[in-house]
């Protein structure tokens, strides 16, 4: 039996548990909601465990993976944000941090050609943080109630790593299309 297509099936289960963590935690089902976000997040790294261990990494895959973590954090950080218990304005500086890619990637695209969708070190940084303090919002409201201060501060770490990702992103992309731009332009006056 091949491999290949396994993470991408173990993406799209994840995307597929999206909306039963939105509906648990929307009705205060705080340990059910940390269950399935618990298994959401070991999908994640198994998908990309088979993925570079049996080297049966796709485009598709690169495609649906950080959808399906984006699908995730920000249905959970809205869910959230609604019940009180995260900031509207920091889902708003990650809303904005995503679609602003959304937008540069599909610019690029456009106007300049195909881009390799791998994320930076910054990036994954930024993914982290968010799934850590999803997690541990969540798991103050069901089993372990943490420190007011310990939530507060990843609130700020999460804000940080976003501004610097969507910065990071801004400028690495920003300047590969003046690069592509200038190349063009040398090889038209050739």
């Amino acid at each position: 039996m091949s491999l290949s297509g396994v993470p991408n099936i173990i993406t799209v289960l994840r995307i597929l548990l999206v909306l039963p963590v939105v509906l648990a935690l929307l009705s205060e089902q705080y340990g059910v909601a940390l269950i399935l976000f618990a298994i959401a997040g070991a999908s994640d790294g198994l998908d990309g465990y088979i993925a570079k261990r049996y080297n049966c990494a796709s485009r598709l895959g690169s495609i649906l993976d950080p959808l399906a973590d984006k699908l995730l954090l920000v249905s959970t950080y809205i869910s959230l944000a609604w019940l009180g218990l995260l900031p509207l304005w920091l889902v708003v500086v990650v809303l904005v941090r995503d679609l602003l890619i959304v937008i540069g990637g599909f610019a690029y695209h456009r106007f300049i050609g195909e881009y390799d969708m791998s994320p930076s070190f910054v990036s994954k940084l930024n993914t982290v943080t968010q799934i850590l303090l999803g997690f541990l919002v969540v798991l103050s409201m069901s089993l372990l109630p943490l420190p007011a201060l310990l939530i507060d501060g990843m609130i700020y770490v999460v804000l940080v790593t976003t501004l610097l990702s969507g910065s990071d992103y801004v400028w690495t992309w920003g300047r590969r299309a003046m690069a592509v731009r200038v190349d063009e332009k040398q090889n038209r006056s050739d």
